[in-house]
């Protein structure tokens, strides 16, 4: 990977053509995208935090939602030349970080509790939206219950993920 390190805050996502390794930090219920055109070297990586932006009446920051931060993302790496049908999509995190008692499952949690299983809503969320819009999900590293760290090499499309728990793993 190239020393240019470039973070991607919670709620942000960045695109770029030039070599760049792109990351994101402690992922934990959040998600991260990582959109690639082999072709071009043209990536973006979003680090999500919720699953959608129309279920909140004042949304504001667009990176913060999966719908639109991938969105946005996929048409800022059309204007740098970006096929969509050349690009696949690398999937990080969603974990459930806290378990609450009697919570095992979004099943079986009655009413707004069910917002507390945020991780494998942003994970669906996300799936859906990559299918939405034809792009493949190439490989993902997500759910559980521990955090991870996800480093994205623009240069040849590799994800990097470390954790405490598994140590490092390569998509």
């Amino acid at each position: 990977m190239t020393d240019d390190l470039i973070n991607v805050g919670v709620a942000e996502y960045y695109v770029t053509h030039n070599p760049h390794v792109l990351a994101c930090f402690g992922l934990g219920s959040c998600v991260g995208v990582a959109l690639y055109d082999k072709r071009k070297k043209v990536g973006g990586l979003a680090h999500i935090m919720l699953p959608d932006s129309k279920a909140i009446t004042k949304q504001g920051n667009r990176g913060k939602y999966a719908d639109t931060a991938i969105q946005d993302m996929l048409e800022e790496m059309e204007r740098l030349g970006a096929r969509r049908r050349d690009m696949n999509a690398k999937v990080v995190g969603g974990a459930c970080m806290f378990s609450i008692p009697g919570a095992i499952s979004p099943r079986n949690v009655p009413g707004p509790a069910l917002g507390m299983q945020i991780g494998d809503r942003n994970i669906e969320s996300v799936k859906n939206i990559l299918k939405e819009l034809g792009i493949p999900l190439k490989a993902e590293d997500t759910g559980g219950s521990h955090g991870r760290t996800m480093k994205f090499d623009i240069s040849n499309g590799v994800v990097t993920i470390s954790s405490i728990k598994h140590g490092l793993v390569e998509l």
